[in-house]
């Protein structure tokens, strides 16, 4: 791995440590810039991602300062997209198989999460709204969880597990402590 991989990323931001999870399990090396979420600089959007989010990687270009972004670095954003781009970059790291049976396995289940399990718990959790969904997609979670091996889809630690583990351990902390905005008593349904 030649190229460089600087991650501008914020601490706080569980779509950060879905990257920073895949680049440690990737042994990668890379550079780490924070971005103040709240007061971001002037260069991030124009520079970096037009969108101004993170995380977001610049990979190759020449050897430069974070705070400096090299206009011919690749700039790559989006989580899920990452996920699989680290994979790509590390496939000694088998965090994604190369079996095109288990690549499909584990989209499916990374969408399963993000489009049933992600959207409720924000709903429930952040808006009040009810546990019901929530509930429904954590069982149908449950079910696409491997029988066997302790990871999401066997005996292989993967971007599945990296892609719900930030989500997962907030949703528990909020269940254990009943923090968040609902109805007095909604969490003992979970």
């Amino acid at each position: 791995m030649d190229k460089q991989i600087t991650l501008y990323a914020a601490k706080i931001c569980p779509y950060t440590q879905r990257v920073e999870i895949a680049l440690s399990e990737a042994r990668a090396e890379y550079t780490r810039f924070e971005i103040d979420l709240q007061n971001k600089p002037a260069w991030f959007q124009p520079q970096v991602n037009p969108e101004s989010k993170v995380p977001t990687i610049a990979y190759g270009g020449p050897p430069v300062p974070p705070s400096q972004p090299s206009p011919e670095s690749v700039k790559i954003t989006e989580s899920l997209v990452l996920l699989e781009f680290v994979a790509d970059l590390f496939p000694q790291s088998r965090i994604l198989s190369s079996d095109p049976v288990e690549r499909a396995k584990t989209r499916f289940f990374i969408d399963f999460f993000s489009t049933r399990v992600a959207p409720p718990h924000v709903a429930a959790l952040l808006r009040g709204e009810s546990f019901e969904p929530l509930i429904r997609g954590l069982l149908g979670f449950q079910e696409l969880l491997s029988k066997e091996g302790m990871y999401a889809m066997g005996d292989q630690f993967s971007i599945a597990d990296i892609a719900v583990a930030p989500f997962i351990l907030r949703l528990e902390t909020a269940v254990t402590n009943e923090l968040g905005v609902y109805e007095p008593g909604g969490m003992l349904r979970l």
